[in-house]
């Protein structure tokens, strides 16, 4: 059985220094994607009333940053019972206003949990392209399901022919669903497409999950971001896979004249006045511009560079900001925290000013009365690891941008490292009747919260139980010869790896 990813690596809070309040929704989301997301949401009544209100809130809070409409996203809706009931179509709302609405308006079903009707319901949808209500031809599809986990049935291979069509499946569990089922269920990587958490604590997920569906949907298209009067910052999605390389050309649009493309230096009659050069390798998805001119029109141009096939490029123009003094430029605006494993995170900052900026300085400790740690990082670099972290703990970072006239700007956050998760040590399956096995096992780790146990009952059924920390052994019974037997440690934001055996 496989680690299953903690999930404690939240974003709490911003507060700024010096300055005005920044804007809740992330900039990074809005116009950037073009996909259809199908939901399947369980609203069986194995889902308590509050769980199921708490799961629509979520959603809520996890779509209201997109842009929808139809070159944009577009949001459907399925919900699971004893009769699968399709909430709304993707055509149904082309904006957040009416989207919004209609969640506020979802009722649960109640009844039966009969995944495996909806999900042939979910298969119409999601296949029927080009047609009204259907997804859209050549468009990335997601199914984001979020279950309690109770009782699922055989989504085994339904979930299996979806991913064969290409629909890239995502699952949220808020309660102890069998693990290996959705583990199976998911599109790979499973770490970044499988979520457990508890319904209490389900929006701590949203960003990172928001964050999954955008990786599947984001537009081929290639973002300007962070424009300055002299710099800015191209994204765009990665179609190398680490192989080749990305070669970035970029040049003012002289007035009066169309643009167009060539070589180095000054192009005639193109339009374009001299224009750079730069290189990104196969793994990178973004880029730094540097020395641009105040108030002018350029256009820039990625081509990915690969032996193995031919790809497009990507066009996109932008205008850099008129010149402004010192004491105007808003030298920090943003401050965010990624990659975060048991023992370091990622924390990130923009714009990148270095013709205005001497460094940037870091200042972090555990909280509430860790020892200060200060790094102290170049002009031109707006990220940094900070590693040596204790895990399961909650750290403020301060991230400060000095100018060289003494003036400085700083914004903080907190977050938190991911909690350690032993693994099982040790299981042992003694036969105690003819169906019957006793099983003990080796636990008690810190932090620890119970044991879940799986086993076959034959005809691909497979049961489930939960039991206390201080419980290292069980008896099951009516367990079939050859069964697999599997004990793993669960802890308070994920579970374990554990350890099977065959009885």
């Amino acid at each position: 059985m496989e680690v299953r990813r903690a999930l404690t690596c939240v974003f709490i809070s911003v507060f700024l220094w010096t300055g005005d309040a920044q804007d809740s929704v992330p900039d990074s989301v809005l116009n950037c994607c073009e996909g259809d997301v199908l939901f399947l949401l369980d609203s069986s009544g194995s889902v308590a009333s509050y769980e199921f209100f708490r799961m629509v809130d979520f959603l809520k809070d996890l779509l209201l940053p997109f842009s929808l409409g139809p070159d944009q996203v577009r949001v459907g809706l399925l919900q699971v019972g004893t009769e699968p009931h399709l909430e709304f179509s993707f055509d149904t709302y082309s904006s957040q206003d009416g989207l919004q609405a209609a969640l506020g308006r979802t009722k649960q079903l109640k009844g039966d949990t009969n995944t495996v009707d909806a999900l042939l319901m979910a298969r119409n949808q999601v296949l029927k392209q080009g047609v009204p209500g259907g997804a859209r031809p050549d468009l990335p599809r997601v199914l984001v399901w979020l279950t309690d986990g109770v009782n699922p049935g055989e989504v085994q291979e339904p979930m299996a022919r979806l991913r064969e069509e290409g629909v890239a499946i995502l699952v949220v569990s808020t309660g102890h669903g069998n693990y290996q089922v959705l583990r199976e269920a998911v599109s790979p990587p499973a770490e970044e497409h499988l979520f457990f958490v508890d319904i209490d604590d389900i929006n701590i997920i949203s960003e990172e999950l928001r964050n999954a569906i955008i990786e599947i949907i984001r537009a081929e298209r290639l973002q300007v971001k962070s424009v300055t009067s002299t710099t800015a910052q191209l994204e765009w999605r990665p179609v190398l896979a680490g192989t080749g390389y990305y070669d970035i050309q970029f040049g003012p649009i002289q007035t009066g004249q169309t643009t167009g493309t060539g070589g180095s230096g000054t192009s005639p009659g193109t339009g374009l006045g001299p224009f750079q050069r730069i290189r990104r390798p196969g793994d990178a998805s973004s880029a730094n511009l540097f020395g641009l001119s105040p108030d002018t029109k350029y256009t820039v141009t990625l081509t990915p560079n690969t032996n193995l096939e031919s790809l497009n490029s990507l066009h996109a123009t932008f205008t850099t900001l008129p010149e402004m003094q010192p004491s105007e430029v808003e030298t920090l605006s943003t401050v965010s925290v990624s990659e975060s494993s048991t023992n370091s995170v990622r924390v990130s900052w923009s714009p990148l000013l270095p013709n205005l900026i001497q460094g940037y300085t870091l200042e972090y400790s555990a909280l509430p009365t860790g020892p200060l740690r200060v790094v102290s990082i170049s002009n031109r670099q707006n990220s940094t690891v900070l590693t040596g972290l204790q895990p399961d703990t909650q750290y403020l970072v301060t991230v400060s941008a000095r100018q060289a006239s003494g003036r400085e700007r700083a914004m903080t956050v907190k977050f938190c490292t991911q909690e350690v998760l032993p693994a099982l040590s040790d299981l042992q399956l003694t036969p105690v009747g003819s169906e019957s096995v006793q099983l003990r096992w080796k636990g008690r780790y810190d932090g620890l919260r119970g044991y879940w146990v799986t086993w076959e009952r034959g005809q691909s059924q497979r049961s489930t139980l939960y039991l206390p920390p201080n419980q290292l052994s069980t008896t099951l019974n009516h367990v079939p010869s050859n069964a697999r037997v599997c004990v793993s440690p669960v802890y308070r934001t994920a579970r374990g790896e554990g350890l099977c055996c065959t009885a």
